[in-house]
């Protein structure tokens, strides 16, 4: 936007958008690592807001997806989900990418195996934020975490953890 003042009178108002998509800069290294990342656990732009694990949240809060605050909000699922070992509930190491209900050894309920779900970041946010809407039937017996910014940092926590050596032993 331009003004154009004489004194304190404005004389003429022009608006002036930004060319639809700007050059692409050549990225360095860290630049591709950090897309590469985002790209993992699902982030995108979208305007002023980043999709994040299919959540809408402002473009503040996305930076906000803090895989140590999301370790502290696991603590929660402890009880039932042991990171690298089956408990009541399955383990999730190497969560994100596998399908709902595969893993070996694990008894799954039918509702979960029917469920056809791939975990991606999107998938996972809809579960923990309500398991038995988005599964019904499951044998999750576990409200959700109604919180978008305790989900997104709890996958973020989720897919870091899934590279650690408690994951890679298990």
């Amino acid at each position: 936007m331009s003004l154009r003042a004489m004194g304190d009178r404005v004389m003429s108002v022009r608006v002036t958008s930004a060319p639809a998509r700007p050059a692409r800069a050549k990225r360095t290294r860290a630049k591709s690592a950090r897309a590469k990342s985002a790209r993992m656990i699902g982030v995108r732009m979208l305007g002023g807001f980043v999709a994040l694990g299919g959540a809408l949240l402002p473009a503040g809060a996305a930076q906000a997806a803090d895989p140590g605050h999301g370790e502290q909000v696991y603590r929660r699922c402890i009880a039932c989900h042991a990171l690298a070992q089956d408990r009541t509930g399955p383990r999730p190491c190497g969560l994100l990418g596998r399908r709902a209900g595969t893993v070996p050894g694990f008894d799954y309920s039918a509702a979960m195996k029917r469920s056809r779900i791939v975990w991606t970041t999107a998938t996972l946010d809809a579960f923990l934020a309500d398991p038995m809407t988005v599964v019904p039937g499951t044998a999750m017996g576990y409200a959700g975490v109604k919180d978008p910014v305790e989900r997104a940092d709890l996958i973020a926590y989720l897919a870091q953890a899934s590279a650690s050596a408690a994951c890679r032993k298990g």
